[in-house]
């Protein structure tokens, strides 16, 4: 019988097998420059590591402070929402009206107010991250049965000790699933944020190729970037299991 980590390594084997099969056989029918073969772009991001490595690095600081800040502010917020009607009541129509604004539109208030660094990028996809993280973990908060608040109360448990042995190891799956659908979100972002703005980072390289015609250069910034985010949902998927063996 395979073990879990075969079949997980199997699994990442056939999908990458998939995804070049269909890359390849996309570009031979559309027999296009615009679509290289996967041959070419690997070819062309192997010749290129040593310009990649920093655009890489600037991006995954990026993305990985900005889910870090987004998280720290939306956790708390969304517990104490979520444990307090009269705080829930006052501030649930406030997130109802702002969560479904793309934060994307606000890029270029951000530029004009932080300029084209950093801090304008981690801004929006933090913004973009704390919304995502405080609905999940919001409505994680308010599936708790309230029976096992009540159990701990009756053993004299304090409010910490209902935050500590029962909101936080109840929600710590939604923290993490949030995380998951929130890395996906924020390198989508954090592409348009380079792109349209600044010299540094994987978008502004992919867009750079573009704009020079070159594709196979360009496709080797999106491998490049699809592995970031690979990366990412990797570590909060090992995270996960070691946080919550209970599950």
């Amino acid at each position: 019988m395979k073990s879990p980590l075969v079949r997980k390594i199997g699994g990442y084997l056939f999908a990458i097998v998939f995804i070049i099969a269909g890359w390849w056989l996309t570009a031979l029918a559309v027999n296009s420059p615009a679509l290289p073969t996967p041959d070419a772009a690997v070819a062309v991001l192997l010749a290129n590591v040593d310009q990649l490595v920093p655009y890489f690095l600037t991006s995954a600081w990026r993305v990985i402070v900005s889910l870090v800040i987004g998280t720290v502010l939306a956790v708390p917020i969304a517990h104490v929402c979520a444990r307090s009607r009269t705080l829930d009541a006052l501030f649930a129509p406030v997130l109802y009206l702002l969560y479904p604004i793309p934060k994307v539109v606000l890029l270029p208030i951000l530029l004009v107010l932080f300029g084209l660094a950093d801090a304008p990028k981690i801004v929006l996809i933090s913004l973009t991250v704390f919304f995502q993280v405080l609905v999940a973990v919001r409505d994680a908060v308010r599936a708790v049965p309230e029976s096992a608040v009540v159990a701990i109360r009756s053993l004299g448990g304090s409010r910490w000790d209902e935050y500590r042995h029962v909101a936080v190891p109840a929600t710590m799956p939604a923290v993490f699933t949030s995380l998951r659908i929130g890395v996906g979100t924020a390198i989508a972002v954090l592409f348009i944020a380079e792109a349209m703005a600044g010299s540094t980072g994987l978008g502004y390289y992919i867009m750079q190729s573009w704009s020079m015609v070159n594709y196979p250069r360009m496709f080797a910034g999106i491998i490049a970037m699809a592995l970031l985010g690979v990366v990412l949902y990797a570590i909060f998927d090992i995270v996960e299991r070691r946080l919550t063996r209970w599950r």
